[in-house]
């Protein structure tokens, strides 16, 4: 008995003990029960994050340590200035082997630098062009991954993060921050991650859905007030326009739910569907052409029969413009992307129009959108998802569609005999319904090789089209025909 009476007080000693060398580390990291109810919308009581000058003095104190697995936030929700201060820190410290998971980044990543190879290791779960050099160099890495299932990552530990960086607007008068322009797979690695540090900007746009996260979930916050990275509109060229008007005036109809990405032939497809009507959106990303839509009043989402009257989105990356639009309209809602990209769920959208783009196709169909060869360029992203669940679609009416120009550059077809030698293929030629190019559309559904080739042959530049000819006759034996 007198064991444990002393060791009880032993207990309550160290409890009550104060380290002066790290002030907040002892109150920010108190856990309970509630703190891993895996909920970040739920308040954990008695908790509050420690406020911090510096991203530097918000590294230190969370204790990055050699060999640690951290997630970082990323697209606009990038927080640059808690990576640049996690880059200082363990090359001073000479921390090793840190493994970052990402998604996309935005700005300098000067974790990725050759020589920074022996303190971090980024691991992209989609590759942005901050980081591309690096994975083909042996510096970084990647994880081929459908997007819909980078949270199982997390919720059945594949990846166990020991800190997670964020980005999120200021909390509110009940506690409550947004993780903003970027739910995606951020809420599950926070939720499962031992610390969390909150980058807290007032230009975040505070978003609603799953993008709600007490500030309780955060155990180090730092402000730091800077507009979000931006991706300026570019006029499209005239190929992209043709690309544009095929599919707006022959495969976009009223009623349709539309996922597109970001770029130039998103946009302008967009800035051609001005007479269109009561066009929804459900896409893991979006970007400006959607505001115009909306306040040309289009884009209604009243066709929809889930989130009847909402945008939902995952992530995004656009214009202050677009940033604007978002902050504080309950017209968005932004889910997680398990959800969101969920095949299933993809597949209820009412005549769900999936429209993606590609690095090059095959005369069968096969669509590479993540290589150039052997060389990694980004990822699988959610093209297989949408375009899955588009051909899935529960009314039969769904529409995936591949779009691209006809040539690179350099003047070289994106149409190939076969693709380039250790290119991936991410979508199969099973689910390809469409492929657009600025020469007109290609229609595969239910075509034999035979046909295939000889459809895709019609969409690809002219210059090219008689050694495609010959090719596919060397391939299937037989000349291509309707």
């Amino acid at each position: 008995m007198a064991s444990f009476k002393h060791l009880t007080s032993l207990t309550k000693a160290l409890a009550t003990m104060t380290f002066p060398s790290r002030p907040c580390l002892q109150h920010a990291t108190r856990k309970t029960f509630f703190t891993y109810v895996n909920e970040p919308s739920m308040p954990i009581p008695n908790k509050e994050p420690c406020w911090l000058k510096t991203a530097d003095e918000a590294i230190e104190q969370a204790e990055l340590d050699s060999d640690q697995v951290v997630y970082v936030q990323g697209a606009a929700a990038t927080p640059v200035e808690l990576l640049r201060a996690m880059t200082d820190y363990g090359v001073r410290c000479d921390v090793r082997n840190v493994r970052l998971y990402h998604m996309h980044l935005e700005g300098a990543a000067p974790f990725a630098k050759p020589e920074n190879a022996k303190h971090f290791r980024s691991i992209s779960l989609f590759i942005g062009g901050n980081v591309r050099s690096a994975v083909n160099a042996g510096n970084a890495d990647c994880v081929p991954i459908f997007l819909h299932e980078i949270p199982r990552l997390f919720k059945e530990g594949y990846v166990k993060p020991d800190i997670s960086l964020i980005h999120v607007s200021p909390p509110d008068e009940k506690g409550y921050c947004s993780f903003g322009t970027s739910v995606d797979c951020a809420r599950s690695a926070v939720s499962y991650s031992k610390r969390v540090i909150g980058l807290v900007n007032k230009y975040m746009p505070r978003t609603f859905g799953d993008a709600l996260i007490h500030e309780s979930h955060l155990d180090f916050a730092v402000e730091h007030h800077k507009p979000l990275p931006i991706h300026a509109v570019k006029a499209p060229s005239k190929a992209e326009q043709m690309i544009g008007k095929h599919i707006a005036e022959n495969l976009v109809v009223n009623g349709a739910t539309l996922q597109l990405g970001i770029g130039s032939i998103p946009d302008a497809i967009l800035s051609l569907l001005g007479n269109h009507k009561d066009l929804g959106i459900h896409s893991e990303m979006f970007s400006d052409g959607v505001v115009d839509l909306v306040n040309k009043g289009c884009i209604t989402n009243n066709q929809k029969t889930m989130h009847q009257g909402r945008i939902v989105g995952s992530f995004c990356v656009g214009s202050e413009k677009l940033y604007e639009f978002m902050d504080n309209n309950p017209f968005i809602e932004m889910l997680a992307v398990d959800y969101v990209n969920d095949l299933r769920i993809v597949a209820k959208q009412p005549k769900m129009t999936a429209i993606n783009s590609c690095i090059e196709v095959d005369i069968t169909g096969q669509i590479c959108s993540d290589s150039i060869g052997t060389r990694m360029y980004s990822g699988f992203g959610g093209q297989l998802d949408f375009i899955t669940g588009a051909a899935m679609s529960e009314d039969r009416q769904g529409k995936p569609i591949i779009a691209l120009q006809s040539v690179t550059s350099k003047g070289q077809s994106k149409i190939q005999p076969v693709l380039t030698s250790g290119a991936g293929v991410v979508t199969n030629r099973a689910v390809v319904r469409y492929v657009v190019t600025e020469q007109g559309i290609a229609s595969l559904f239910g075509k034999s090789l035979q046909q295939r080739a000889y459809e895709l042959i019609q969409v690809a530049h002219p210059d090219h089209r008689e050694a495609l000819e010959k090719a596919a006759f060397e391939r299937l034996k037989v000349m291509p025909a309707p």
